[in-house]
Formats: C-alpha cells, sequence, structure tokens
C-alpha cells in the first residue's frame, strides 16, 4: 500500500481536511496534498506528526487491519548479541559507523558489503 493514498483514506475516516491536519501538524496543506498523491515520501518523524494528528497509533499507515497485527515470534537474542553496542567505545563507534554509513551512495554501500562478505569468507576458511 502506498502511505500517500493510506494518509488520506484515514484523513477522510476522520473527516479531517489538509487545513485540520496543517492546523494540528503545522506541515503546510500543500505538503500533505504532495504526500496523498505520491509526489512525495514523508520521513517516520513526519508519519508521527501526522498519526498524532489523526489519533491513531503509527502503525496504522502500514497496516489496514482492524485489530493490531500479531507481534512476531523472535528468537531470544543470547546476552552478548544483546549488549553489544549499547554502552561504552562500541556505541560510540557504532554512532560514528551509522553516520558515516548514512552519507554513502548506493554504489560506495554495494562496495564496502563486498569487501565485508569477502573478509567473512576468508575468516570463514
Amino acid at each position: 500500500m502506498v502511505i500517500g493514498q493510506r494518509l488520506r483514506e484515514l484523513r477522510e475516516s476522520k473527516n479531517l481536511s489538509q487545513g485540520d491536519i496543517e492546523q494540528q501538524t503545522g506541515l503546510h496543506r500543500c505538503y500533505t496534498s504532495r504526500v496523498e498523491n505520491g509526489h512525495t515520501v514523508p520521513s517516520i518523524e513526519t508519519l508521527e506528526k501526522y498519526a498524532r494528528a489523526l489519533e491513531i497509533p503509527l502503525y496504522q499507515f502500514f497496516y489496514d487491519g482492524e485489530e493490531p497485527p500479531e507481534k512476531p515470534k523472535l528468537l531470544p537474542a543470547t546476552k552478548s548479541e544483546a549488549m553489544w553496542g549499547t554502552k561504552g567505545n562500541e556505541r560510540d563507534e557504532l554512532l560514528k559507523f551509522a553516520k558515516l554509513l548514512s552519507r554513502m551512495n548506493d554504489q560506495q554501500r554495494t562496495l564496502l558489503l563486498g569487501m565485508a562478505q569477502h573478509i567473512e569468507r576468508r575468516n570463514r576458511s
């Protein structure tokens, strides 16, 4: 489902105009129109603003069932997996890596992933 279509459906089901949304979120009505018509993809932060204005949980933009979706049954994390990157130097390094990774283009990310896979294969043998 396209987010814009879902936003329009939810907004209209609450009998709200784009102007009402503008007043509640501070987002210009022309921006909401661009989202609803598929010309702009909103960020998660913007979707949170829309969700608050529509008084709905955020997941409803991605799920159209009546009841909340079932929580997935995930394998429990081991203690070492749950702790990695959450404190000290590991956390700082992880944040720096994430920041640098966000600045890379697709070609650079593909190259980095290929290098990491090559190193992993070499370490296995």
